[in-house]
């Protein structure tokens, strides 16, 4: 049988937001008041009950937040940090716990995203409107998920909506020419469901870069001026339960985007944009103790580059980056008994590349198999994990995953946890003409987590204090190529606590880590480039009938751009102010003011952040 034919049948398997699996494996059940994760573990668990630290945030607390992208929603979250060029739409990383940003797995709607070349996923171009729902696991999935998941992985939802038919509207503006519409509807009945979004995001930005002409400096071009962003985007979906034991669905994202950037003419300053995700699921479930699920995917990250010359009036075309990666995925889930639950499933990828570029090597495949464990012994649960990947670059590649926890009543619950994860090299990596080593090996690590947490009705806490060792860290050389000549050790705490109180809704983050460079050299001992060892987070919101007002903090530490740890990036704190106002059930009007003491800071050095900002919008929502 070929790969393609193994893959297509593998491809009914993906992790899957499905309802659990039997109504008396009460162990697994979650009832409608429970908020459950399916990343952490590839089937749904509550979030009280996972053995991973993890974090759901639901489309009502996005809405409320009143955050314009994925850098104001997830900044400043437990174990996460970010790095932005310049503003909206510019290039945007996160990493989780210290890691790498190119060591988050990012997944939509159960979908592997990213850039085989650059090995990075264009968050900046995921527009919020279109986001459900986003779940966030922290620590080593690579015994699920294969490659990249080392500091955790990030899956997005996109609105699916709901029973019977909804609609949702808004229209929003402010500074810097700020521009958005959103709207869609979707509609479910006994058999089936179907939904349409489109979006649109104008903004004429701010000068990304305060401009440096020296050479590995900044953005290497001095163009003060002032560099915009759109994106428009359509999201479709539907299902249809063919029979009670048989459903299928599909979706479709796509995300077209204009960016302006300070750049030269060997690299433009402008880009044409896409991303796109197109998914089908199918899922049979013979009985209350088994499911099945296949899917299928595919997903393009595409960047056409060019040099646009004010004085000339001319734009000329520079590159093309076009990656594609389809997958396949079969995954069954299998109660034994009440308390037991036993997954199994394998994953097929290809990554391919068209590029005006010249790669020695432009498509690589990748086979997982895994198996997963859940079980719950009393006041114990353990969960556990294996898989072996073969990469056809790197061969075969075995990683695991094994969790302990202990519930102690009125909600509190003693975890530890230990995992191995890995990432093989990208393309660039790899094969970039001039810069690319094709003797990298995967980077690989190692990490040990211990937590506590309660859930109690209307509160709850968690804390997690964490190691990771990283070998074979891909970093460039005295001769500027890449090589695994890098090892890492990163230690950290995270804490949270979230309440409801005398009308008042409050959530705390706190994140320290402590990301060292352990390989033998000068730079022995220092802490990685551009992350901040410390960052705090608070949101609290407050309703005064009809009014809502609320609040978000934001603080970081200082961190250092280099690995020298000679380049010195100040820390900053931000607040953000919103109040919105129901003019009726359906309409809402929303005002919003960011970064309010107009606070001056760089996350990269020489790239500029937003100063003060105001937004306006209402907004429109009503079901039959």
């Amino acid at each position: 049988m070929s790969r393609l034919s193994l893959a297509i049948a593998a491809a009914l398997l993906v992790p899957t937001a499905s309802l659990p699996l039997a109504a008396s494996a009460e162990s697994f059940d979650a009832t409608d008041l429970d908020q459950v994760v399916v990343t952490g573990t590839r089937t749904e668990v509550r979030v009280r009950d996972s053995l991973a630290p993890v974090e759901v945030i639901e489309l009502e607390e996005i809405e409320r937040s009143q955050a314009r992208d994925l850098v104001g929603l997830l900044k400043g979250r437990a174990g996460i940090g970010f790095t932005n060029q310049g503003g909206a739409g510019k290039l945007t990383g996160f990493n989780l716990r210290g890691t790498e940003a190119d060591h988050v797995l990012v997944l939509v709607d159960g979908v592997r995203i990213g850039s085989a070349t650059a090995g990075l996923a264009a968050f900046q171009d995921l527009p919020l409107d279109q986001i459900e729902r986003v779940e966030i696991v922290r620590g080593p999935r690579s015994s699920l998920y294969g490659s990249e998941a080392i500091g955790g992985v990030i899956q997005i939802f996109t609105r699916r909506g709901g029973a019977g038919l909804s609609r949702h509207f808004r229209i929003g503006g402010g500074s810097h020419d700020l521009r958005e519409y959103s709207g869609g509807f979707s509609h479910g009945g006994e058999r089936g469901w179907v939904g349409a979004d489109a979006a649109y995001r104008s903004t004429g930005g701010i000068n990304a870069c305060r401009g440096s002409g020296t050479l590995f400096q900044g953005c290497f071009a001095d163009e003060p001026d002032l560099d915009g962003y759109r994106n428009l985007s359509l999201n479709l979906r539907g299902g249809l339960q063919l029979s009670p034991a048989f459903s299928v669905e599909g979706h479709f994202l796509n995300a077209d985007s204009f960016n302006e950037f300070d750049g030269t003419v060997f690299g433009g300053n402008e880009a044409d944009n896409l991303q796109r995700v197109l998914g089908g699921k199918a899922t049979w479930t013979p009985s209350d103790a088994a499911r099945v699920v296949l899917q299928l995917g595919r997903t393009a990250d595409r960047s056409d580059n060019y040099f646009a010359d004010a004085t000339a009036g001319t734009r000329s075309f520079v590159s093309t980056f076009d990656t594609r990666r389809d997958s396949a995925s079969l995954q069954g889930d299998f109660e034994l008994g009440r308390a037991h639950l036993l997954t199994a499933g394998a994953d097929w990828l290809r990554d391919e590349i068209t590029s005006t570029t010249d790669f020695d090597v432009d498509r690589r495949d990748n086979t997982g198999v895994f198996v997963g464990y859940q079980g719950h012994f009393g006041a114990q649960r353990v969960q556990a994990s294996v898989r072996n990947d073969d990469n056809e670059q790197f061969g075969n590649h075995v990683t695991g995953n094994l969790g302990w926890g202990y519930g102690f009543g009125n909600g509190m619950q003693l975890t530890a946890s230990a995992g191995t994860g890995f990432r093989a090299p990208s393309f660039n990596d790899l094969y970039f003409p001039f810069s690319g080593n094709p003797d990298l090996l995967p980077e690989q690590s190692k990490t040990f987590n211990l937590g506590v947490s309660q859930y109690a009705e209307g509160w709850n806490w968690t804390f997690n204090a964490y190691e990771t060792r990283i070998d074979d860290l891909v970093a460039l050389d005295a001769n500027w190529m890449p090589g695994n000549i890098e090892e890492a050790r990163i230690r950290g705490a995270e804490t949270t606590f979230a309440t409801s109180l005398a009308g008042f809704d409050l959530s705390t983050q706190l994140s320290h880590t402590d990301p060292r460079n352990r390989t033998t050299g000068a730079n022995d001992g220092n802490l990685l480039p551009r992350r901040s060892r410390n960052t705090a987070r608070v949101d609290i919101d407050r309703a005064f009938g009809a009014f809502r007002v609320g609040a978000t903090g934001f603080g970081a530490s200082h961190r250092f751009d280099n690995a020298a740890n000679s380049v010195r990036l100040s820390g900053y704190g931000t607040l953000d102010l919103r109040v919105e106002y129901a003019i009726n059930p359906q309409w809402t009007l929303q005002a919003r003011a960011t970064n309010v003491f107009d606070r001056d800071y760089e996350t990269i050095a020489w790239y500029n952040q937003p100063g003060r900002e105001y937004g306006l919008s209402l907004r429109y929502q009503a079901r039959d």
